[in-house]
């Protein structure tokens, strides 16, 4: 059994776990608590280490995956979705790793449940190239190709006709406009044929709270690949972090 800690950074809720990364599997209680208002740096690396000590014993010297709503380059935020403005361009990986006296792996939240889909999920065993999208207050994509992940693709900022992509297709869109299930699949229709002729997926995933309702909407979507809802729901996060952890790039 392969050991590591799973944490997921989100505007609302900050939510970790010990994960066996052989199996895709929880093996301690999912601790969640509330992002500190005001989603500043330094007291949400506070929430994160409190988090990790109240795995208590089973935690010490096991490697850390953290997940974060940003675009993440070489353990840098480069932006802030639902978080401080403060984390633009900060040396988050750095940051963490100090308050917690060890290395970690710091990576986009979208790229994670992408490579939780890839290895547990909806996508174990697909080769070829893989799409996921979240739909839910925003719109983030993971590209994973023959199970390796292709970081920060941003596709939920494509333009669609002369919107940003995620003003018109996100989950929140759909409820601000009162967009019928029909009538939002008639938007998703234009971006997922978009993503289409741009990439040729040999799957999409769609992944967010909203995937729960896919009945719903899936259906009335066309493409050329398998369109099929995410597997792993609110522990995508938590699985993917902790499997990138254990990675050989560590």
């Amino acid at each position: 059994m392969t050991l590591a800690i799973g944490i997921d950074i989100g505007g609302t809720g900050i939510k970790g776990a010990i994960v066996d990364v052989e199996k895709g599997e929880l093996v301690s209680e999912r601790l969640k608590v509330a992002t500190p208002p005001g989603g500043e740096p330094d007291p949400i690396v506070a929430e994160v280490v409190g988090m990790i000590e109240r795995m208590g014993p089973d935690a010490d010297g096991l490697p850390v995956g953290v997940c974060f709503p940003a675009v993440v380059q070489h353990g840098r935020t480069m932006s802030a979705a639902n978080v401080s403005q403060k984390w633009i361009g900060l040396e988050a990986e750095a940051l963490f790793e100090k308050a917690l006296a060890r290395d970690i792996y710091f990576v986009n939240d979208a790229d994670a449940a992408g490579v939780a889909e890839s290895a547990f999920g909806a996508a174990r065993g697909v080769s070829g190239l893989v799409l996921l999208t979240t739909l839910g207050t925003g719109v983030g994509t993971a590209l994973i190709y023959d199970g390796v992940l292709i970081p920060n693709s941003e596709l939920g900022h494509v333009i669609l006709g002369r919107h940003d992509a995620e003003t018109r297709i996100s989950y929140a869109a759909k409820e601000r406009a009162r967009l019928s299930w029909r009538a939002w699949a008639k938007r998703l229709q234009a971006y997922y044929s978009m993503l289409e002729f741009l990439l040729s997926p040999d799957l999409i995933i769609v992944g967010g709270g909203v995937s729960k309702s896919h009945d719903e909407f899936l259906p009335l979507i066309h493409t050329k690949a398998p369109i099929v809802p995410a597997e792993l729901r609110n522990n995508a996060g938590i699985l993917g972090a902790a499997w990138l952890a254990t990675r050989p790039h560590r």
